[in-house]
């Protein structure tokens, strides 16, 4: 019997005849019942039919024309294994059984070898290589689930989609790096990414439990181009070897801008992470964040060792938001030369034609900075801090395009209000240094 199919090499007429105990069996055929056994796994015989090979063997081997002679070459890893023989089958058998590209024999579970990385911070080459020479030689295992959890911490790390998984250069890479990895789809990718997160909150809500000391917390809002409403909540605070950590322990949906919401929001959210000792809230300075700083801080006085000082000291404006109104409100003095360079930076970034010539503009003029126009964000200084300091690399090309393309330039600003003048390129020159202190400062 042989035990890699588990089917009998007695040929069948011999095979029925020894079922039906008529007559004793050669040496031949008692050979042939007391074949060894072995580990490889059963197979489908290629079956019988006019001058096919009878055993299943020949599946994983074909026939080669060597010196004249019929050999056998195993088709897994192209070794000529044997000619022609009276013995059978027997060397392909044992062939088979320590040939390590087969696939029965291949273990999934191969172990490699490395060395550990040092994880102290190297200021050198020399000292990388130092490093490796004390580095330890370990035992490498591949993990399905550990690198399906390094993948997930990848997607969330990279801000990728979940469906990364299924594009094609992925697949072709992975391949190539580990062909044992079993591609999820993107639903198990994205319930991958969520079970992370559990994990993470799970440790960061067992430190928060542990944690002596008292917690800072910062909160913003804003609208998204969908005109939905939301809200994040960030936690700072110092552990015990004196190392500052910044965690956003919320990002939610909210109804509104009013006070009570963003208080109740914020409660809602302390409760849920176990966190009952505050020191400040910090906040933009505006009069709702106010009214709801204010919700919070009777809230805590009623926990216990909620606050300090009676919560005196609990509500924090913030100072680059101080800053922002400030600056805001000086440039309200250049309102209108603002204005003009503004208009001037969205005429040429219109259409693909307009900024052409401006580039035809720039070459006239020699100018060799490689910089885009960028257009500012009204709301928000440090934006039009950047567009003035980019359009001043271009001022010649400006006052140039302005007798280069027909008047189109010069009708098109004169309906709002006009082109822009030596004063006020002048007067956004002077700004930028100031500009410039605020913008380093936040």
């Amino acid at each position: 019997m042989d035990h890699l199919t588990g089917e009998s090499d007695i040929p069948d007429q011999v095979g029925s005849s020894a079922a039906c105990g008529s007559g004793p069996r050669s040496g031949e055929e008692e050979a042939q019942l007391n074949t060894p056994i072995s580990s490889v796994p059963p197979q489908v015989d290629v079956p019988s039919k006019g001058k096919k090979k009878r055993s299943w063997r020949w599946s994983h081997f074909e026939e080669i024309i060597k010196d004249g002679e019929v050999r056998a070459k195993c088709i897994h890893c192209n070794v000529d294994v044997c000619g022609s023989s009276k013995s059978g089958t027997t060397v392909m058998k044992n062939h088979l059984l320590r040939c390590k590209e087969y696939p029965p024999n291949i273990n999934k579970s191969q172990t490699f070898l490395k060395f550990s990385k040092s994880e102290q911070t190297h200021a050198s080459v020399d000292d990388d290589l130092a490093a490796e020479k004390r580095s330890k030689l370990e035992v490498l295992k591949f993990k399905q689930d550990e690198t399906r959890k390094a993948l997930a911490k990848m997607i969330i790390m990279d801000d990728l989609p979940f469906r990364f998984v299924e594009r094609e250069g992925f697949r072709y890479f992975m391949s190539v790096a580990q062909p044992n990895f079993i591609f999820p789809s993107h639903w198990t990718v994205a319930r991958d990414c969520y079970q992370a997160y559990l994990e993470e909150k799970k440790n960061i809500k067992s430190f928060f439990s542990k944690l002596s000391s008292r917690i800072s917390l910062t909160t913003d809002t804003w609208t998204s181009c969908q005109n939905l409403n939301y809200m994040c909540l960030t936690a700072h605070f110092i552990d015990q070897d004196w190392n500052l950590h910044k965690k956003f322990i919320n990002f939610c949906q909210i109804s509104g801008y009013s006070g009570e919401v963003i208080g109740k929001e914020v409660e809602k959210c302390l409760l849920e992470w176990g966190i009952t000792r505050v020191m400040t809230i910090t906040v933009d300075n505006a009069s709702s964040n106010d009214v709801g700083v204010e919700y919070v801080r009777k809230r805590l006085l009623r926990w216990k060792d909620g606050t300090i000082l009676h919560g005196k000291f609990v509500h924090m404006r913030c100072a680059s938001h101080v800053l922002n109104l400030t600056v805001r409100e000086g440039l309200k003095e250049s309102n209108e030369s603002i204005s003009r360079i503004r208009n001037a930076v969205r005429f040429v970034r219109a259409s693909p034609a307009r900024m052409q010539k401006f580039n035809n503009c720039v070459k006239q003029e020699q100018i060799e900075s490689r910089r885009h126009l960028c257009l500012d964000v009204e709301t928000r200084w440090n934006s039009t801090y950047l567009m003035f300091e980019c359009s001043l690399l271009y001022r010649r090309a400006f006052d140039f395009l302005e007798f280069s393309d027909g008047g189109k330039f010069r009708s098109e600003l004169s309906k709002s209000l006009g082109v822009p003048s030596d004063d006020d390129w002048d007067c956004v020159k002077a700004f930028v240094p100031f500009l410039k202190i605020f913008y380093d400062a936040t």
